[in-house]
């Protein structure tokens, strides 16, 4: 293999069921010497390519079919050289892992239409959400402000979720929460510093390696520090750069990559790359320049990666909201925007937090700022719609419009 282990195998798997069963399937993955008794087994050239490895798995796939209708195998078996796992499916990540841990390789068949047993909160935009059931998801930034709440609005619609954060023990807590209040596996923590290019590779190995692969990805991650352009150091301008700029590109390059290893065995499934933008992308920000240029790009990204990564079907969108104003961005008591920009001068004869934020709210027609359901209704759509990519979609309350 050109990868070694399960970031290279366990997406392309995966690919055969999406490929087989029209929905999303977790895969839990054991070391193991030899095949499972009736598992589909496949042997890898060492060495071999993606497309190679694809044809090999499907080819196995069909003389594994023969005689057997619709059924597919309880387990995948892959070996090459000295390397080899076994690979459970599941139509959750807990219903996987008991599958693995029973050793239970049995046929599989298709499952019928699920229907939704449980309601959908408020919050996470009420009947929109079945479009995300079962997906699995990964939320860079996932442990507070608007990454919380996405975390949260995908959990509570069905979608297992990995909380990525460089505040891991702040995905830990929010996962554990989240698990806790379902009684099942519904988050998964995992580390991340999306500015550096292993720590961000090594995320979506440890995503394939504990459920097989993905269907959305939100890039999330971001930071902000406002400040004229006479007054911001280098220092300061590229760390924003690095964070909401580069870091998006390496989200982008490494889930991509998983993304078409699962398009390789998986030809018929969408997934979703979403950047969760600003409305300080779509118009210039007054003292906040380095933020700002960083959403501005982004959306050249967006573009730009959506023409390339289309071919895999993996559709690439921009969500620009406008500004959460009850999150910790903005409402930190020492370091929150608020703050900031009171200390800044940024907003012109203000004297107190509370006067900053109401020249805030009094910008948006709506009279509001953004919050963590009016976001979750644009990944929805995002997620549904099978005929836009590229897009930067505004959640402003009317306060930047397209033109």
């Amino acid at each position: 293999m050109s990868d070694s282990g399960h970031p290279f195998a366990a997406p392309l798997a995966r690919g055969l069921y999406l490929e087989a069963f029209r929905r999303p399937v977790a895969l839990a993955a054991t070391e193991a010497a030899s095949a499972p008794e009736g598992a589909l087994s496949v042997e890898l050239v060492p060495g071999s390519d993606e497309l190679a490895a694809a044809e090999s798995l499907r080819a196995a796939l069909r003389a594994w079919k023969e005689g057997r209708g619709e059924a597919m195998p309880g387990c995948v078996f892959v070996r090459s050289g000295f390397w080899s796992a076994a690979y459970w499916p599941g139509l959750s990540l807990d219903e996987a892992a008991r599958r693995a841990r029973s050793g239970n390789a049995s046929p599989m068949m298709p499952p019928p239409e699920k229907e939704r047993s449980a309601a959908i909160p408020g919050g996470s935009a009420r009947g929109r959400g079945e479009v995300v059931d079962g997906r699995i998801a990964l939320v860079t930034g996932g442990a507070q402000g608007f990454g919380e709440e996405i975390v949260r609005g995908l959990a509570a619609s069905g979608a297992l979720v990995f909380v990525a954060d460089l505040n891991l023990a702040g995905a830990e807590r929010l996962a554990g929460a989240l698990n806790a209040e379902a009684g099942a596996t519904v988050a998964v923590p995992v580390a991340v510093n999306v500015s550096d290019e292993a720590s961000v590779q090594a995320m979506f190995a440890s995503v394939a390696e504990r459920a097989g692969g993905l269907d959305l990805v939100v890039s999330n991650a971001g930071v902000l520090k406002a400040s004229s352009v006479l007054e911001q150091d280098a220092a300061a301008f590229k760390f924003v750069t690095e964070v909401n700029y580069v870091g998006f590109m390496l989200v982008t390059k490494h889930a991509g990559l998983l993304l078409r290893k699962q398009h390789r065995t998986a030809n018929a499934w969408s997934t979703d790359i979403v950047q969760i933008n600003s409305k300080s992308g779509l118009e210039g920000s007054n003292k906040n320049g380095s933020y700002a240029g960083s959403k501005f790009g982004g959306i050249g990204l967006v573009q730009s990666f959506a023409l390339e990564l289309v071919e895999h079907r993996i559709k690439v969108n921009a969500i620009c909201p406008g500004n959460f104003l009850d999150g910790p961005l903005w409402s930190d008591p020492e370091k929150g925007l608020f703050v900031q920009y009171l200390r800044s001068g940024k907003v012109k004869g203000a004297k107190t937090v509370e006067d900053v934020r109401r020249a805030y709210e009094a910008k948006v027609p709506m009279g509001r700022g953004c919050d963590g359901a009016d976001v979750m209704r644009a990944v929805y759509y995002i997620v549904e719609q099978q005929y836009e990519t590229g897009q930067a979609v505004p959640v402003t309350g009317g306060q930047v419009m397209l033109s």
